[in-house]
């Protein structure tokens, strides 16, 4: 997997959707002790009766758990635990109240959310019951509720068509992303929802072209937007749009070389070039790097080059690193400021997980955005056929 952004969009398709695992099992205040409250059992779990107000604290105290896991797999375990019991909670209450009630739409958010969880940890019964119960919420009275319902539905109908390879029922829920967010640009559980639907696109096999229709509905919407967050990520839409669009299409190289002096993007003339976003710290790039050197030492005599674009924010460090290596090709490298993944090109081409390697043909223009590990080397020999 390659190393992501720290505000780039993070797995959602079919990974874990970030933001349900920090609204259900974050680091929530442990609820004060009351005598009427359900005590929180040791050990998985029968919820206790109790009125909406006991459950809702019973699930408060069962997510701050005395001893706290330590291992990942307590941790899984935990956030598994607490998700059925939350759902078990959900369902008490919802029998008790009327959707008019407050802790209606409050207990509904909680199923909907232990149970999304309970799918992205493999559940089949909590997917099929997260896209049920959602149906049933869509036109709820409460906007927030309803919102947070359509939200869910797209997701379920998401994963199942991306699981399935079936991207021709994409497009559609793009639009009603899209859609969702046109009703309040606003909002930022359906920003990042979005972001993350196009990015989880922008990754699936066949999806780039998808992707970029989905950049392009997304971007205005984000661009204006009163919240200045949501604002930001519509520059980093245009870069991944730029990006996506670049195949058929010359790409610009500048910058300054690791000596200081201007890289002149006119030495590649009549080369086939591979252009490596990468950087010292990160693990899938320094593991790509012996892959690269054997091409580059099988076809530079023909004609082919690479031009690494270093992310990195210390230059000793970097010069270090390349001299150790032997890295015979150019660097490009731009001091970020201390902001990180500020290379000029990064932010132009909307760069959030690296490595990310770009190849170019003899004429200029972009072959593909994925020339990596085996892809780079069955390109290389088709177009150096005499190479041997």
């Amino acid at each position: 997997m390659p190393a992501r952004h720290p505000v780039a969009p993070l797995a959602w398709l079919p990974g874990v959707v970030w933001f349900v695992a920090a609204v259900v099992l974050g680091a929530a205040a442990i609820a004060p002790e009351s005598a009427a409250a359900p005590a929180a059992p040791a050990a998985a779990d029968v919820v206790p009766e109790g009125t909406p107000e006991q459950l809702f604290e019973y699930v408060e105290q069962l997510k701050n758990p005395e001893v706290k896991p330590r291992t990942r797999e307590q941790m899984l375990a935990h956030f598994e635990r607490v998700a059925n019991a939350s759902v078990q909670a959900a369902e008490r209450i919802l029998a008790q109240v009327k959707p008019g009630d407050p802790a209606y739409p409050r207990a509904a958010r909680m199923k909907l959310e232990s149970l999304m969880m309970l799918g992205q940890m493999g559940s089949e019964r909590a997917e099929a019951d997260l896209a049920a119960f959602a149906a049933k919420l869509v036109d709820s009275p409460d906007a927030a509720l309803a919102r947070e319902a359509k939200r869910c539905v797209i997701v379920a109908e998401a994963r199942t068509a991306l699981s399935a390879g079936k991207l021709d029922a994409v497009p559609g829920l793009v639009r009603r992303a899209a859609e969702l967010l046109a009703a309040d640009p606003d909002d930022a559980e359906t920003a990042m929802l979005c972001q993350q639907f196009a990015g989880a696109l922008e990754h699936a096999e066949g999806g780039e072209e998808i992707a970029a229709e989905a950049y392009k509905l997304f971007g205005p919407l984000f661009a204006k937007s009163g919240n200045a967050q949501i604002r930001e990520m519509s520059e980093s839409m245009a870069g991944t749009l730029r990006r996506l669009s670049l195949p058929g299409k010359p790409m610009e190289i500048a910058g300054s070389l690791l000596d200081g002096s201007a890289f002149d993007q006119k030495t590649l003339a009549g080369k086939v070039v591979l252009v490596d976003f990468w950087a010292t710290w990160c693990g899938p790039c320094i593991a790509e790097l012996p892959n690269i050197l054997a091409q580059y030492e099988k076809y530079h005599a023909k004609g082919f080059e690479v031009v690494g674009i270093s992310l990195d924010e210390d230059k000793e460090a970097l010069q270090e690193f390349v001299a150790d290596k032997k890295l015979p090709w150019p660097i490009l490298f731009e001091k970020s400021g201390g902001a990180g993944w500020r290379h000029p090109l990064a932010t132009k081409y909307g760069i959030s997980g690296i490595p990310q390697l770009i190849l170019i043909g003899r004429d200029g223009n972009v072959i593909t955005l994925n020339a990596r590990g085996d892809a780079l080397a069955k390109r290389l020999a088709d177009l150096f056929p005499d190479a041997g």
